[in-house]
């Protein structure tokens, strides 16, 4: 998902009342790892100091399954990255003596903390390193301007509430490189996955995510899998009897596989009666199924445009500015879904590179 969405759209929308504290908490645990899964299409001229920015796209990782996607990713090879000379320097002094905090990386290259900052930026553009915690994240896409002292005491310290000294230790990813020479890549960003213990993680992940499988959820993923090494995989859970095989979702034609108790949700949600509830989404949501489970056009994943689903179904998209009904409305119906459409909560402590609520 884009980088700006995970904490401006996604986990908002999932955890009430969401403090960005929890992440921290969890990525310096260890348990979630955060990272540029896939490099940039495309080299960046050298030098010209390309970091982050809010529509990069950043994976959140459980770290036990990180391997498992580090793995199937074609990492560009580093002479292809143009990358500048501090962040080539930063790369080397991380590979050579292994994680390091902020303050040691500026002390051991030499570097000005801008320098620095911009450095590390164009690392994680391209996918070489992360840091502890999501701050790190936050404080690149975060201008120094916009960074707010923090207020301790009586006294305002110059600390920024999400500044690089409250990253914890940056440290590089362990990417195998595609040998291909520049200019000469065959257009494919993953690996064919050949483990099986792999593909049963990700065959997982998908049931996990959706509940009920089928092939046309895949043009969601852009999976490295096909579908039809999903399908032995989940025959194989099928005979098991950890999930269930049959015709869930109708209207899609092959196979379809769920977990028992999607099953269950699926058959009390069509014995309830109809709520009229509205729920508004960002088309950079996972959630952003127009055009794959539903007729139309799909929308584009960008975090500023929206969709509105009334009791599961999309009834009207902001895209572009511009909003769209996609059934008929009368004149109050089509006030409230315009105010739903807007309507966004931005937690105050991260305002700072989010920006106000829509």
């Amino acid at each position: 998902a884009p980088a700006a969405a995970w904490e401006g759209e996604i986990l908002p929308a999932r955890v009430t009342g969401y403090d960005p504290v929890w992440l921290d908490a969890h990525c310096l645990s260890g348990r979630w790892i955060w990272a540029r899964l896939t490099p940039p299409k495309q080299a960046v001229q050298k030098g010209s100091g390309s970091g982050p920015i809010r529509s990069t796209p950043i994976a959140l990782l459980n770290r036990e399954n990180f391997s498992v996607w580090n793995n199937l990713v074609l990492q560009l090879p580093l002479n292809s990255a143009g990358l500048s000379l501090a962040a080539q320097d930063l790369y080397d002094h991380l590979a050579r003596r292994g994680a390091l905090f902020f303050e040691d990386l500026v002390k051991a290259t030499g570097l000005l903390r801008t320098q620095a900052e911009d450095g590390l930026g164009e690392l994680v553009t391209w996918g070489l390193v992360t840091a502890d915690s999501f701050t790190g994240l936050r404080a690149l896409l975060t201008s120094s301007s916009k960074r707010p002292p923090v207020s301790i005491g009586k006294r305002r310290q110059s600390v920024a509430l999400f500044g690089m000294e409250n990253a914890g230790r940056w440290s590089r990813l362990p990417r195998e490189l595609n040998e291909k020479a520049p200019g000469t890549s065959s257009g494919q960003e993953y690996r064919h996955v050949q483990d099986r213990g792999a593909a049963e993680t990700i065959g997982r992940m998908l049931l996990r995510r959706y509940g009920v499988v089928f092939r046309r959820l895949l043009d969601r993923e852009g999976m490295p899998l096909p579908w039809r090494a999903l399908l032995k995989i989940y025959w194989r859970m099928e005979a098991r009897g950890e999930i269930r095989g049959g015709r869930f979702v109708a209207g899609f034609s092959g196979e379809q596989f769920a977990l028992p108790e999607a099953v269950g949700m699926l058959r009390s949600i069509r014995r309830s009666p109809a709520s009229s509830q509205l729920v508004s989404v960002s088309a950079a949501d996972p959630l952003n199924l127009v055009g794959i489970l539903t007729p139309g056009n799909r929308i584009p994943p960008v975090s500023a445009n929206r969709i509105l689903y009334r009791d599961g179904a999309p009834i009207a998209i902001r895209e572009a500015g511009q909003v769209r009904f996609l059934v008929e409305l009368d004149a109050t119906s089509q006030w409230q879904t315009r105010n739903a459409l807007l309507r966004r909560t931005v937690p105050p402590q991260l305002r700072a590179y989010l920006g106000r609520p829509a």
